[in-house]
């Protein structure tokens, strides 16, 4: 992947709308939260608790029967799992951490204004707090930078920022590193399942693969809010750094399970789409973010997605007489159209898919 250096994109055209940042609103020190930043009381974060549960750490350097057994243990029973020993450079993802930071914090508003995301519409690159198109549900307490890294056909890093100088040269260094990451783990996680290591990541296809760091500024009311509602990822695989700050959970059962930032790990959560391929032997993770009034928080997930043409279905190999298919198939553009239109709410898409 190139990232050579180009123009950078000018300020949108006078007189657009653009939404005001979430990091704005906490700059200027809110006693309250806006009223559409306050979640249903059903969906507010849970009291902390002392629960000792933790997702799984699945260590890459262990041998291989004991490594496809955990994998298996933890796709079946969490959808998620801490991934160690993993092969990227530890200074990569401190670097990449760096340069999140330092364009939510050490860049004026103006300046990260010039790569504003476009405010009509969803799923576009660049700086944003909307996840939604027209979102009237209850906001996220959440500014993000969504980066479109691969393919190569649709990676344009003019559209990145060019503070420091070294950002688009890490950004995409750190883009190959997830792929083969990512790829890795498919290979693993159909192995475990008895099929051939190319078997998911065929089916899946070529990588689409955004890059986003997510920043949840400190917020008056955690405790009303939540940095990003509960869903589950709609591609195949995510794999996730935060900071030391924390505030990923991971729901187990109906219990919220919060991940604690393990240094040099990188987490994994399967998505919906390896959950069809896999006929539900395997399941997406559920999971959401939330705030605290005390420190900011960063996190970057790296998402890897079908293309739009493709056709999603369970494995042909895990269907049987004992165990039908469960999931009717869905070309993945529908997929992601539904998701955008009624939202994440949890399962509510890929359940919608259940036969």
């Amino acid at each position: 992947m190139s990232a050579d250096a180009a123009p950078t994109p000018p300020l949108p055209p006078p007189g657009t709308a653009l939404p005001v940042r979430v990091q704005s609103l906490s700059q200027s020190d809110l006693p309250a939260v806006p009223p559409e930043f306050i979640q249903p009381p059903d969906a507010r974060p849970s009291p902390p608790g002392a629960t000792a549960a933790a997702i799984p750490t699945i260590d890459l350097a262990d041998g291989r029967a004991s490594l496809l057994s955990g994998i298996a243990s933890a796709s079946e029973g969490w959808g998620a799992f801490h991934v160690i020993n993993h092969g990227v450079p530890l200074e990569l993802l401190d670097r990449t951490r760096q340069l999140g930071l330092h364009f939510f914090d050490a860049l004026p508003t103006e300046e990260k204004l010039k790569y504003a995301c476009d405010p009509t519409s969803a799923a576009t690159e660049g700086y944003g707090s909307r996840m939604l198109e027209n979102d009237s549900s209850v906001l996220d307490w959440r500014d993000y930078f969504d980066h479109h890294t691969l393919p190569l056909c649709r990676c344009r890093p003019s559209n990145w920022p060019d503070s420091p100088p070294d950002y688009r040269k890490v950004i995409a260094e750190y883009s190959n590193e997830m792929s083969k990451l990512a790829s890795k783990l498919l290979g693993l996680i159909s192995e475990s399942l008895g099929l051939p290591s190319s078997c998911i990541e065929d089916a899946v296809g070529e990588f689409y693969q955004n890059i986003t760091i997510s920043y949840y500024p400190r917020c008056p009311q955690p405790e009303l809010t939540l940095g990003l509602q509960s869903h589950s990822d709609m591609g195949s695989i995510t794999l996730l750094i935060q900071d030391d700050v924390g505030g990923l959970e991971v729901l187990k059962g109906d219990e919220w399970v919060m991940v604690e930032p393990l240094p040099g790990a990188i987490v994994v959560l399967l998505a919906d789409q390896t959950e069809i391929l896999t006929n539900g032997m395997y399941k997406s993770a559920v999971h959401r973010a939330v705030t605290n009034a005390r420190r900011s928080r960063l996190s970057i997930a790296t998402f890897h997605d079908p293309s739009k043409a493709k056709t999603i279905s369970p494995i042909p190999e895990l269907v049987s007489t004992c165990r039908p298919p469960r999931y009717r198939e869905v070309v993945y553009s529908a997929y992601v159209s539904s998701w955008y239109t009624k939202g994440p709410d949890g399962r509510r898409n890929i359940d919608a898919l259940l036969l």
